[in-house]
Order: structure tokens, then sequence, then C-alpha cells
């Protein structure tokens, strides 16, 4: 694969924010239409888990794979289903309709520290304060969380207008919801974090990264369906009422179950810090469209942000790549070593002089 390799979870992770901000802007404009967030997260499971079934239980590939699970991997993949999708998910689109796009992706920046540190308490990151390696990542962290906050945030001067086309915006005013729509979106980053920290485990426990997202999908599909019953009495949020709707829940289902794949395949290759460092960009992305096809404003504070974010992922970046050729080098010497000690091996006779003056010794009367 050489540099290919390399870069391949780079492009992966790249288009997975593009998919990320534009579903934040599309389904801001469904929920402002009527549509659930809890009935919009059963939805929008369920066909995920539908567009999986012929990838994932395909007789050629499951023969060419015979992959094999056992009770420990459900649990895994049902408790990792629970906090990281169910609880993330409601979490995540209540926050988003009661606070605003904006809102959603600034908060959702607090994911790759959370992370970090998740990942450095449980052992899966390590922290050397005289590695530059280790100082590149936690700077990059750092960059990206305030570059990302300042976009949406900090305003500052008006730096361009695009006037032309009238637009309706799609963000709301402030309202009494807004502290609980932060607190959700909050709660969302830490239970997001949590997800990447289970991928691990359950990428070691089962390498079928298509079959593991399926089950997944499969149980936060049935853990929603179950929150949604109780917490929606009404019967007509259930009831899709217009084309937006209906687009907007096959559009993030079949988006969710390609994004799982790539996200659980990114994080085996590279690690959960990897793929968080690059939540950041789906802010970027989305000002970036909001100004392009919305014709809203672009401020100084939005300028100045995504030159942070971008700045601190690629020394992140540098960092973890600094990381993976030390542990080249580190690997190199050991190869080495065995192959000498087997050329040696090799070269010595199978019964060496002293053995055979101990024989001798052994058969004399």
């Amino acid at each position: 694969m050489g540099r290919l390799g390399f870069y391949l979870p780079v492009i992966g992770m790249i288009g997975l924010q593009i998919h990320y901000a534009a579903l934040a802007i599309f389904t801001r404009a469904a929920l402002l239409d009527g549509l659930s967030p809890t009935v919009f997260v059963v939805y929008r499971q369920g066909i995920a888990t539908l567009t999986l079934v012929p990838m994932a239980f395909s007789p050629k590939r499951r023969q060419s794979l015979k992959t094999s699970m056992g009770l420990r991997s459900f649990l895994l993949m049902f408790a990792t289903s629970l906090i990281g999708v169910t609880a993330n998910q409601n979490a995540y689109f209540k926050g988003l309709y009661y606070a605003s796009s904006t809102a959603a992706t600034a908060m959702s920046n607090l994911i790759p520290a959370l992370t970090f540190v998740m990942a450095a308490i449980v052992g899966f990151e390590k922290i050397g304060l005289r590695s530059l390696r280790s100082i590149a990542k936690i700077l990059g962290t750092v960059c990206c969380v305030s570059g990302a906050l300042t976009m949406a945030l900090l305003k500052g001067q008006k730096l361009l207008h695009m006037d032309f086309l009238p637009f309706t915006h799609l963000t709301a005013s402030e309202s009494d919801n807004w502290q609980l729509g932060c607190l959700l979106l909050l709660a969302s980053s830490v239970f997001w974090s949590c997800w990447m920290i289970m991928q691990v485990p359950i990428s070691s426990s089962c390498q079928d990264h298509i079959l593991s997202t399926f089950w997944m999908c499969f149980f936060a599909t049935i853990q929603s369906a179950i929150f949604a019953l109780v917490y929606e009495q009404n019967l007509q949020a259930w009831v899709v009422h217009s084309p937006l709707e209906f687009s907007c829940c096959l559009y993030a289902g079949i988006g969710i179950a390609v994004s799982f794949f790539i996200q659980t395949w990114c994080i085996s290759e590279r690690g959960p810090l990897y793929c968080a460092m690059f939540n950041p960009l789906a802010t970027v992305i989305t000002a970036l469209i909001t100004v392009t096809f919305m014709h809203e404003e672009l401020y100084v504070g939005s300028l100045v942000g995504a030159i942070g974010v971008i700045a601190g992922l690629y020394i992140v970046l540098w960092g973890k790549a600094k990381e993976i050729e030390e542990i080249k080098q580190e690997k190199q010497p050991n190869l080495q070593d065995d192959k000498i000690s087997s050329t040696i091996d090799l070269e010595e006779p199978l019964l060496s002089e002293n053995s055979e003056n101990v024989a001798e010794t052994k058969l004399e009367p």
C-alpha cells in the first residue's frame, strides 16, 4: 500500500466530516419542519441496519472471512450501541433542535480533548512530557479545539458579505432551551468519546468491521425504538409529513451505515485520538457551506478559527507520524537480532564438543 495506505484514513475522515457538516444543516432544517428528534434516530438507525444487511451477510464474503463472535463481543457491541449510538444520537439531535447547528458543530469539537484524556487514562495513548511527539499532540489538540470554538463563538468584524440572493436563516433565536441544548450537546460529546475508546476492544474481538457495524446499528435500532415509545407519546410524531423529512431520514440512515464502517476501520488503523482530531473540520466545512450556498456572512473570527483548526490538525498528524516512525524503528533492531540468532543457530553443530566429551566420560568404566 505504501503512501496510499497512510493517506486512506485521512481521506476517509475528511469525507466523514463533510457528511457530518451536511447532516447537521440538513437535519436542523427537518427538525424545524416538525420531525421528532427521537423518532428520527429510530428511522435513521433502522435504515442503516437494512442497508448493511446485504453487505454483512453476503455468502461469498462470509466464507472468505469466517468471523466468529462470542458472548463477550455481543455484550461489548450492545454496551457500545447504548452509550455511543442510542444515548449519543438522542442527546445530539435533541440538543441540535434546542440550540442550533452552529452550537452542535462547536460543541462536538470538545471530542478530541475528551478522547485524548480518556485514551490516556486507559493507556491507549502514551504521554511523555519529554517526548516531542507527545507535546505536538497536546498542543495540536488545544489548537484544534480553540480554533473551532473561535469560529463558532467569536465573530469579529465582517470580512465578506453575500447578499445577492435572499435566504431564510435556519438558526433559531436564543430561547430558554438554549442552555439545555448546550448541555445535551456536551453529553453527546462525552458519549461519542466513550464510543471512540470502546471501538478498540471491539476491533480486536471482531475484525470484520462491516459485521460489527451491522450489530451496533441493529442494537441501537431496538434501544432507540424502546426509548422513543416511552418518551414520545404522540403517535403523529411517527408520521413523516414532508419530502424534506423523508429525504433527511434516508440520507442520515445510509450515511450512518457508511460512516460507522469508515470510523471503525480508521480507529483500528490509527487509533481513537487520530480519528477524533478530525472532528473540528466539520465546523470549518459547515462555515464554508453556509457562506457558499446559504449566502451567510463571513467574519474574521471564522477565518482565524479555520486557520487554527487546520494548523492544529497538521501538528497532531505530524506527532502521530513521528510516533509511527519510532515504532517501526524499534521493531527493526528486534528483527535483525532474530535473524542473527537464527543464523548462529544454523551454523552451530547439533552436538557441541563439550557434549561429546561428556558422553565419552559417561561411557568409560
